[in-house]
């Protein structure tokens, strides 16, 4: 792991690292911000998935995380959306690719040869963190954004007992019947939908549900509601009688402005869970 540049951020340092993946085959880049806190011990942290055509870099100076962060003693970890670099396959459309990982591990050519963003997220960056930083892997949370809120759901719905909580902004809910998911899944899992259904948030919370309380927010003005599919989601949760808080935001769209703006609830929703005995 080699460190690109660490700042003082809000008392603590924020950080961006890059390391080669042994998962993804080529050398991936994340985004760490460290608390004052740290300095005293291991503290919780919030994972923080970003969506199409993100990099680590888009929370990491547009979400205005750190601030709430530095406040409650969390870390937060801003991984990027999918491997990158030369030989690295890619596609001229924005959301299939570079960028467009969709948190999954492609076994169709040739996304399968780098884009194991599965094993990625769930256990190699973890366990690089968790060995350099003072991180508590007693407790997680993870949240995202769109791409990454569909990420965020999935991974905590197939990991029980890894993360306390979870939260989403306009998560892209249900992949399975959104051309958001079916073009993606298809591409990177082949045609066999079967397969496709342990990266839908929807069917998971109907199948699994999630061990811990939960917080969605969709903007009522996304320009992209209808590929979202956040009733179907919604549906899933009142069904099962999760344990979740789902928010309609008069207005708001699918802009990082949406996302700014209810950082401090998810960060406070986090912590709550974070720190509980």
């Amino acid at each position: 792991m080699e460190t690109v540049s660490e700042n003082r951020c809000f008392g603590g340092t924020q950080g961006v690292y890059t390391h080669t993946s042994s998962a993804c085959a080529c050398d991936m880049t994340f985004g760490l911000f460290l608390p004052e806190a740290a300095e005293d011990g291991p503290v919780p942290v919030l994972w923080y998935l970003s969506g199409l055509t993100c990099t680590h870099e888009n929370a990491m100076t547009k979400a205005g995380a750190q601030a709430w962060a530095a406040e409650e003693g969390i870390a937060l970890i801003f991984p990027d959306t999918s491997p990158r670099g030369e030989g690295v396959a890619d596609d001229e459309a924005y959301d299939l690719g570079q960028g467009a990982g969709f948190y999954v591990n492609a076994t169709k050519a040739p996304w399968s040869a780098h884009f194991k963003m599965w094993d990625y997220m769930a256990e190699e960056l973890p366990k690089l963190v968790f060995e350099n930083f003072a991180i508590d892997p007693e407790r997680q949370g993870i949240t995202g954004h769109s791409m990454g809120g569909h990420g965020a759901l999935t991974l905590a719905m197939n990991l029980p007992g890894r993360f306390r909580s979870v939260s989403a902004f306009a998560p892209i809910a249900n992949p399975t019947e959104s051309d958001w998911g079916r073009k993606q899944l298809g591409a990177y899992l082949g045609d066999d939908t079967a397969k496709w259904a342990a990266h839908d948030a929807t069917l998971l919370m109907r199948k699994k549900g999630f061990d811990g309380p939960v917080l969605v927010d969709q903007g009522s003005d996304d320009q992209f509601f209808d590929l979202l599919k956040p009733a179907a989601l919604s549906e899933a949760i009142a069904t099962r009688g999760q344990e979740a808080t789902v928010r309609m935001q008069k207005g708001y769209d699918h802009s990082y402005f949406f996302v700014s703006t209810f950082m401090e609830d998810h960060v406070a929703f986090h912590a709550d869970a974070l720190y509980a005995e």
